[in-house]
């Protein structure tokens, strides 16, 4: 168990009256989050990283033992060279992505622990150059459920599998995924149609997933360990 560390929780903002159902999902997942965090032995901190001014959220990155950046809406293609316009393309957030992208490169810089779920995995994968599928299907629920289990298959040379043996549990809720992948950065985990699911850089602690771990059904049990994977990786290269 880890004890006495700050975790610095990132996410977009906390309201959303243009969304309110997608607000109150969103809020569910930051609950389960925070509470497998402490659960863990972390001290997270949860800020909206588009209420604060991007120095400061820099700053308070950088003062933080680990970084999460979370779900919400699509990276801004324009960052990747994406199509404009898609199905599904919704709001974008362009400010909050290049303040996220900003925290992304100063944890490389300073080989720091970083986990991205789901749009954070997106975002690590486009700060380092990667580019993005804009829109794909079968990895989003229909309806009112928006998750679908998602079997994730470890790639062979994964030298920690067990902070990705979710098996077929993998809870997605996505319609984009990496294309390309950054410079730096390797495939950890597929779905069984070849969508990358997990990439992790090949010297730092920086790792993405693109399914939820911070679902309320799995929290407690599999995203604590993710972050683990990263601080120990980060140890490993002091």
């Amino acid at each position: 168990m880890t004890t006495g560390r700050d975790l610095l929780v990132l996410h977009i903002r906390d309201e959303r009256p243009h969304a309110p159902d997608y607000q109150r999902l969103l809020d569910e997942l930051n609950i389960a989050a925070m509470r497998a965090f402490t659960d863990a032995g972390w001290m997270p901190t949860l800020l909206a990283a588009a209420r604060r001014d991007p120095r400061e959220v820099l700053d308070r990155a950088g003062d933080a033992d680990a970084v999460v950046i979370m779900g919400g809406e699509d990276v801004d293609p324009r960052l990747y060279g994406g199509a404009l316009t898609y199905p599904g393309s919704g709001q974008h957030e362009p400010e909050v992505d290049r303040t996220m992208i900003a925290v992304i490169q100063q944890s490389l810089d300073r080989r720091s622990p970083l986990l991205g779920i789901c749009r954070g995995h997106q975002l690590l994968n486009v700060a380092l150059g990667g580019t993005l599928i804009e829109h794909m299907g079968g990895h989003r629920g229909s309806g009112s459920s928006h998750f679908v289990r998602t079997r994730v298959a470890v790639a062979s040379d994964e030298p920690d599998p067990a902070a990705f043996a979710v098996g077929d549990d993998a809870r997605c809720s996505h319609h984009q995924a990496v294309r390309e992948l950054g410079d730096g950065l390797r495939a950890v985990a597929r779905a069984d149609d070849g969508a990358i699911e997990a990439i992790a850089h090949r010297e730092a602690p920086l790792l993405g997933v693109q399914w939820h771990p911070e679902h309320p059904d799995v929290a407690g049990h599999q995203l604590s360990k993710l972050v683990d994977r990263c601080v120990a990786r980060a140890t490993a290269t002091v």
